[in-house]
C-alpha cells in the first residue's frame, strides 16, 4: 500500500479515542462473561458505540448480546468485527506472575477477547471520523459478535443475513506476533450426547437398571478407537456435561457428554460427525439406553483472501511493528519463567521464526513476522470462517503477550491490562483502520477481494453447517472454548 496522508489521519484519530477504548477493554476484562451470557460487557460495547455516534442495532439473528454499530452513509460497507467473551475456570489476578485467581473456578479473559472487541470499536471509530472529515462515501460497521468460544454467534449471524450487504471485513485477534494470518481453521461442531437409561439400586436390582454413564463411556472408548481411522488433520474430544449424580450406590438414568468434532473443511467434517453419531447410537444399543443428539453450534473452515491479506500487510510495513519498552518485556519475562521451554519453543515455530529473530528480546515481539516463512497450520476453530465463505475476510495477529504464553490460560489472562497488551491493541487498531482506509480509497482493493471469493467458492458454494430448525444455544452452552 502507498503511503498516503489519510493513513497518517486515521492513525491520528486512533491516538485520539484511545484512552476511551483502553478503558472499555479493562471494564470489559473486570467482568467476564462466557459465551451467550455477555450481557454486561454487551451493555458496554453498545454503550460506547452509541457515544461515539454510531447507529446501533441490537438482537442480531435473535441473540441479545449480538449488536452492530453503523456510521456513514451510502458507499461501500466495511465490517470491523469485535468480540467480548471470556472462559470459564480462567480467572485470574491482573498483573499477577503466579497462579492467583480471583474467584475460584470464576470467569477469566484467557483469550484476550476483552482487546479483541475494544481495539475492533477502536478502529471503527477513527474510520468513521476519518470520513467524516473527509467526506468520503461509504459506511463503517462495528460487529459486536458474543459466543466465539464454542458458541458459534457468527455463523448464526451470517445465516440470519447480517453480512449480507458488506464488501469486505476485517478482524484481529491478540497473540504472541504481528502478522496477518495465512487463514486456515478447522470446520467444527459442538454436539450433546443426551443418554437416558433406567435408576435402580446398584447392589440390591442392578438388573433392573440401565446405565446413562455406562453408554458415555462406551462412547467415548468407541471415539477414541476411532481416532486411527480419521484423517490426522481431524480432532475430536471431549467433556462429561452431566456424569448422572454423585450416588455409586444408583444407578445413572441420565448422563451427557459434549463433543466437538473437527475438520479441515465442511466436506469432510460431515462423514465425521455421522460416523460419531453412529458410535453414539452403539453405545446406547450395548446398554439398553436411548440418546438424543443435540447439535449446539458449527462453524466452517477459513477461507483466504490474499488481496485484502496484501494491503493489510502493506498497512502493516507502513506502520511499522510495535513498540515495547523495557518495561513490557520485564514482566514478559517473568511471565515466560511460569511457561515451558516447548511452550515458548512451539510458538516460535507456528509462525516460522528462529528465537533469535524477534528484533532484539524474545520475550515480546517487536518485528512483522514475514508472509513468506512456513508456517505450522492452525489447528482450531473460529466462526470467522463462515463470514470469509460470505464477505472477503482479513485477520490481523497482533503482539499483546510474552512470547509463548499459551491461550486459553491463567498466564493470558493475568496480561489482559497490561501496558504492553494495550500498545498491542492500539497498534492492532491502527493496522485494521488502515486497511479500511486503503479499501475505501480504491475500489480496486474491494473489486480483487470480491472477485477472489467468488472464484474460491465457484465449485463449492456456501452452505451453512448448522443444521436446518438449530437455534442459537443461549442456555445450553455455559461458556466452552474454541
Amino acid at each position: 500500500m502507498s503511503e498516503r496522508p489519510n493513513t497518517e489521519q486515521v492513525w491520528r484519530d486512533v491516538d485520539a479515542h484511545r484512552p476511551e477504548f483502553e478503558a472499555l477493554s479493562d471494564r470489559v476484562w473486570g467482568m467476564p462473561e462466557t459465551c451467550y451470557t455477555e450481557t454486561r460487557s454487551a451493555a458496554e460495547h453498545q454503550a460506547e458505540l452509541e457515544r461515539q455516534g454510531f447507529r446501533v442495532t441490537t438482537g442480531i439473528a435473535g441473540i441479545p448480546t449480538a449488536m452492530v454499530g453503523e456510521a456513514g452513509e451510502d458507499g461501500p460497507v466495511i465490517a470491523i468485527l469485535g468480540e467480548y467473551d471470556a472462559l470459564p475456570g480462567l480467572s485470574q489476578e491482573a498483573g499477577a506472575t503466579e497462579h492467583r485467581p480471583l474467584e475460584a473456578n470464576g470467569n477469566g479473559h484467557g483469550c484476550g477477547h476483552n482487546l479483541l472487541g475494544s481495539a475492533a470499536m477502536l478502529a471503527a471509530t477513527a474510520v468513521k471520523d476519518w470520513m467524516a472529515r473527509e467526506g468520503i462515501k461509504g459506511r463503517v460497521r462495528y460487529y459486536g459478535c458474543p459466543a466465539e468460544e464454542g458458541g458459534g454467534a457468527k455463523a448464526f449471524m451470517v445465516r440470519a443475513g447480517a453480512f449480507d450487504d458488506v464488501d469486505i471485513a476485517i478482524s484481529w485477534h491478540p497473540e504472541s506476533f504481528t502478522e496477518v494470518l495465512q487463514a486456515h481453521s478447522l470446520a467444527n461442531m459442538r454436539v450433546d450426547f443426551h443418554f437416558t437409561g433406567r435408576a435402580s439400586h446398584a447392589a440390591a436390582s442392578p438388573q433392573l437398571g440401565r446405565s446413562a454413564l455406562d453408554a458415555v463411556e462406551l462412547m467415548n472408548v468407541g471415539v477414541n478407537y476411532l481416532r486411527e481411522h480419521m484423517p490426522s488433520t481431524a480432532r475430536v474430544h471431549y467433556a462429561i456435561i452431566d456424569s448422572g449424580g454423585i450416588a455409586p450406590n444408583v444407578v445413572q438414568a441420565q448422563a451427557c457428554v459434549r463433543y466437538s468434532i473437527r475438520a479441515q473443511t465442511l466436506p469432510e467434517l460431515t462423514p465425521l460427525v455421522e460416523r460419531v453419531n453412529d458410535i453414539a447410537h452403539g453405545a446406547a444399543l450395548m446398554t439398553g439406553t436411548k440418546v438424543r443428539i443435540e447439535v449446539l453450534s458449527a462453524v466452517s473452515n477459513l477461507l483466504h483472501n490474499e488481496a485484502l491479506a496484501s494491503t493489510m500487510f502493506g498497512a502493516m510495513q507502513h506502520l511499522g511493528p510495535p513498540q515495547f519498552d523495557e518495561a513490557d518485556r520485564e514482566f514478559a519475562r517473568k511471565i515466560q519463567a511460569t511457561l515451558s521451554p516447548e511452550d515458548i519453543a512451539y510458538t516460535y515455530q507456528r509462525v516460522g521464526l528462529a528465537q533469535d529473530e524477534t528484533s532484539g528480546d524474545p520475550a515480546m515481539c517487536s518485528i512483522i513476522v514475514p508472509r513468506d516463512v512456513p508456517r505450522i497450520p492452525l489447528m482450531g476453530s473460529t466462526d470467522l470462517g463462515d463470514v470469509s465463505w460470505v464477505v472477503p475476510l482479513v485477520q490481523l495477529q497482533g503482539a499483546t503477550c510474552a512470547v509463548g504464553t499459551p491461550f486459553h490460560s491463567w498466564q493470558l489472562t493475568a496480561q489482559g491490562k497490561s501496558p504492553g497488551a494495550k500498545k498491542g491493541m492500539v497498534h492492532s487498531a491502527k493496522v485494521m483502520a488502515a486497511t479500511a482506509v486503503a479499501a475505501l480509497q480504491d475500489p480496486a482493493v474491494i473489486a480483487q477481494a470480491k472477485a477472489e471469493l467468488k472464484q474460491r467458492t465457484a465449485r463449492t458454494p456456501y452452505v451453512s453447517p448448522i443444521p436446518e430448525g438449530t437455534e442459537p444455544p443461549l442456555k445450553a452452552m455455559g461458556g466452552v472454548g474454541a
